[in-house]
C-alpha cells in the first residue's frame, strides 16, 4: 500500500519527479496530444505549408468551428494538436508577444524566438504546483530573414526544429511518409502534395475538403495565406486525393 500511495504522489504531483526521473503529468499531456487529431508541417525552398486534420465527428457541426489553424503574425503559422482550448490560451499568448515585438522595435518577431518564447511559457506549467501543463503540441512555421522555418513545441516546453513534421494521431505513420519523400528540393506545391499524401497515406482514405485546413507562408511575399475550402478542393483534384460522392457511398455500404 506504501509503495501504491508513493506512485499516485508521483502521479499527481507536477512539480514532483519519479525515482526514475520522470514528470508523469508531462507524460499525460503528450498522451492528449496523441489522440489529437493530426497536423503536419513542411518546409521547401518556397516557403511552409502547413496542414490541419479537422474533420468532424458529426454532419450537424460547422466545420467553420474547427480551430485547427491560426495567423499568430502576418509572416507566421501555427496548426495544433490536442486540447483545442490550450492552444487557443497559446495562440493568444504567440500573437501577443508577436505585437508587443512589432510595438517596441518596429519589426517583426523571428520565428525562432517566437517558438523559444512560446515554450519558455509552457514550461513554466511544469513547475508550479495547482496547475497542470498545457495538453497541446504546436506546429509554427514562417520566414525569418527570407528563410523558412519550421518548429514544434512539446508540453514540456522543449522547442525544436524541423524539416518536416507530424503531430498527434497516426503521427509515427505520417513520419514515415515525410521521410521518405521529402528532399531539400522540394517545391511549395510537392510541399503540399508531400503533406496531402501522408495525411491520405496514413489514414488509409482519400481526402474531403471541408476535413482539412491548408495554409502556406512563401518566402516571396513573406504572408501567410488560408485556403479556402474551393482552393483546397482544386489542390485535391490536382493530386487525385479527393474523395468522390461515389467512394463516400461504396464506404458506406461497406459500413453497413
Amino acid at each position: 500500500m506504501q509503495g501504491q500511495s508513493q506512485q499516485q504522489a508521483y502521479d499527481r504531483g507536477i512539480t514532483i519527479f519519479s525515482p526514475d526521473g520522470r514528470l508523469y503529468q508531462v507524460e499525460y499531456a503528450r498522451e492528449a496530444v496523441k489522440r489529437g487529431s493530426a497536423s503536419i508541417g513542411v518546409r521547401t525552398a518556397d516557403g511552409v505549408v502547413l496542414l490541419a486534420d479537422k474533420r468532424s465527428h458529426s454532419p450537424l457541426m460547422e466545420p467553420e468551428s474547427i480551430e485547427k489553424l491560426h495567423k499568430a503574425d502576418d509572416h507566421v503559422g501555427i496548426a495544433s494538436a490536442g486540447h483545442v482550448a490550450d492552444a487557443r490560451q497559446l495562440i493568444d499568448f504567440a500573437r501577443r508577444q508577436a505585437q508587443v515585438e512589432h510595438l517596441r522595435y518596429g519589426e517583426p518577431m523571428g520565428v525562432e524566438t517566437l517558438t523559444k518564447t512560446v515554450t519558455d511559457y509552457i514550461q513554466q506549467y511544469t513547475q508550479i504546483g495547482g496547475a497542470r501543463p498545457f495538453g497541446v503540441a504546436l506546429v509554427v512555421g514562417g520566414i525569418e530573414n527570407g528563410e523558412p522555418r519550421l518548429f514544434e513545441t512539446d508540453p514540456s516546453g522543449t522547442p525544436y526544429e524541423w524539416k518536416a513534421l507530424a503531430i498527434g494521431e497516426n503521427r509515427a505513420d505520417i513520419r514515415e511518409y515525410l521521410e521518405e519523400g521529402f528532399t531539400e528540393e522540394l517545391t511549395l506545391d510537392e510541399g503540399i502534395e508531400l503533406a496531402l499524401g501522408a495525411l491520405s497515406d496514413a489514414t488509409d482514405e482519400l481526402l474531403e475538403p471541408d476535413g482539412l485546413g491548408l495554409a502556406t507562408i512563401t518566402v516571396e511575399d513573406e504572408a501567410y495565406h488560408q485556403y479556402s475550402v474551393d482552393e483546397v478542393e482544386a489542390v485535391l483534384e490536382e493530386t487525385e486525393l479527393l474523395a468522390t460522392d461515389e467512394e463516400e457511398e461504396d464506404d458506406a455500404d461497406e459500413d453497413e
